[in-house]
């Protein structure tokens, strides 16, 4: 069977788990995943106080993926997958074999999101011929104050400077990978959504503007827009919750799991500290985890009650009315 008609069939077969999972409440897995995150280090030279990396609160262990486990991760779901995320927590451009890990996902939809610091001429002329699908680009500001509200010790300058890096080097290599700039959406910064716009349209990339994850209680009216199509937080009272009717259900489970630099496989990107861990790929087969008992448990308790769950609860997955 050729390789698009195995993805393609395992695509149905999780989505009919999907389906069949969420009508009767009864936890089936008989497909792989389609997409999955991989965390290649969850160090970062930034210090974003709403990151669970830059804000310091995350408390596992800190370090760098082993080639040799990616690619037994690779070998064994590359029939299956469409696409695949080459970041989770940190920034994947601190890795030293990054473009090692690229070469690996020839073939795949690859994605990765960098703070845009390490985009020298050199590494944009490596990113533009890798195979790349698409960068991803944080720019929280159109200038040094602003940016740097949120990204604290960033430097615009550098990652301006990197974007048109990578930019020219699209051009000159031909090259199909698209340049995604992505603009946290906040109090500081919402006044200049416009010139990121115009920005991204200079360097022949789409602007993606994004709702902010707020994870410091306290910190809600420093960081919420007045535009409250980028909030995706609701007040009562003084108290923020997520605008969502956390429905019983969540493809999340079922297409798109994550796996953390030292071998973890995660639900799902929102477990950011690794408290639900499904299994170790040091010790066990992906299929063996993804169709195990806690893996099972888990979409069980999604399903009889999806907001029981802590990490559930900034979770955008049904939420409605925000640009996210």
């Amino acid at each position: 069977m050729s390789g698009y008609l195995a993805r393609q069939r395992n695509a149905i077969s999780a989505g009919y788990s999907y389906l069949a999972s969420s009508l009767s409440g009864k936890p089936v897995a008989n497909g792989m995943p389609v997409a999955i995150s991989a965390e290649l280090t969850n160090n970062c030279n930034l210090k974003c106080p709403e990151c669970s990396t830059g804000s310091g609160v995350m408390t596992r262990p800190k370090g760098f993926m082993n080639f040799s486990l990616f690619d037994k991760l690779i070998s064994e779901l590359e029939p299956y997958l469409y696409n695949i995320n080459l970041y989770f927590q940190g920034e994947p451009m601190l890795h030293p074999g990054l473009f090692q890990f690229l070469a690996r996902c020839t073939g795949l939809n690859t994605v990765i999101s960098t703070n845009g610091h390490f985009i020298s001429e050199e590494n944009a002329e490596k990113l533009a011929v890798s195979g790349l699908r698409e960068i991803i680009i944080s720019l929280d500001g159109m200038d040094q104050q602003t940016y740097s509200a949120y990204r604290v010790n960033g430097d615009f300058e550098k990652v301006i400077g990197g974007i048109r890096n990578v930019s020219e080097a699209v051009k000159k290599r031909s090259s199909p990978m698209k340049i995604a700039i992505q603009f946290l959406v906040n109090r500081n910064n919402e006044h200049q959504a416009r010139e990121a716009h115009k920005f991204a349209h200079e360097v022949n990339a789409t602007l993606k503007l994004k709702s902010m994850q707020i994870i410091n209680k306290d910190d809600f009216s420093k960081w919420l827009p007045s535009d409250k199509r980028f909030r995706r937080y609701k007040d009562k009272c003084n108290v923020y919750t997520l605008k969502n009717s956390y429905p019983d259900r969540c493809a999340r489970l079922w297409f798109s799991p994550v796996l953390t630099w030292d071998g973890k496989v995660l639900p799902c990107c929102f477990d950011k500290n690794a408290d639900h861990v499904m299994g170790d790929l040091n010790e066990d087969s992906f299929r063996e985890i993804w169709t195990g008992p806690k893996y099972r448990i888990f979409r069980k308790s999604v399903l009889s009650g999806r907001r029981m769950n802590d990490i559930c609860l900034n979770c955008t997955s049904g939420l409605r009315g925000v640009i996210y």
